[in-house]
């Protein structure tokens, strides 16, 4: 069965790769605004599914997969920080706390018109930083396109005590432990 990724994520197409599995992405037009309540975890799972969904008309005979993230700190919601001096607000924030990253993540089979939708947690607990280490950090690896403001395969290692979870993939943005599952689940066997 064809395999389809819905997401224009660099880094989700790289996880996905390690799969082995053949695949295509396709862009999926999905408006992302949170509604009035939605809890983080409802927001991911809702886009996840609504990802994969987005792009059916294009492959009515595919598994598609849809996948969402947001980053939680003190039960706010961190988004991409677009600019320089949000990225520095993003991290004074998370200085010394623990952000919760909730990874919605769907397989849709189009055919069947059935959804396996899970949410994934993982913990990321950041040091005590300084505004120069910030800065430093920010002015370096120029983070402003990833929910907040780090990216944990690269620099942004730096910056914590510890992960807790059960895939460091999630952090990244495609929960793989889990997809495999899902596609086990529809009979796709791996290794």
């Amino acid at each position: 069965m064809k395999l389809v990724l819905a997401s224009t994520s660099p880094f989700r197409r790289e996880l996905l790769s390690k799969l082995g599995l053949s695949f295509d992405t396709d862009s999926p037009e999905v408006d992302e605004t949170r509604r009035d309540n939605e809890s983080p975890e409802a927001l991911v799972a809702r886009l996840a599914e609504a990802k994969a969904r987005a792009v059916t008309s294009r492959h009515p005979d595919a598994l598609i997969i849809g996948s969402d993230q947001v980053a939680v700190n003190d039960g706010r919601i961190l988004g991409k920080p677009g600019s320089r001096e949000r990225a520095i607000e993003q991290l004074r924030a998370c200085s010394g706390k623990t952000v919760i990253f909730q990874t919605g993540l769907c397989l849709y089979d189009a055919l069947q018109d059935r959804a396996l939708v899970e949410v994934v947690p993982f913990s990321v607990v950041f040091r005590e930083l300084s505004d120069s280490q910030i800065e430093r950090y920010i002015d370096r690896e120029q983070p402003l396109n990833c929910a907040g403001s780090f990216k944990s395969e690269g620099l942004g290692i730096t910056l914590f005590e510890r992960l807790e979870g059960d895939d460091p993939n999630t952090l990244i943005g495609l929960p793989l432990i889990r997809l495999v599952r899902m596609l086990e689940s529809v009979g796709i066997q791996l290794p």
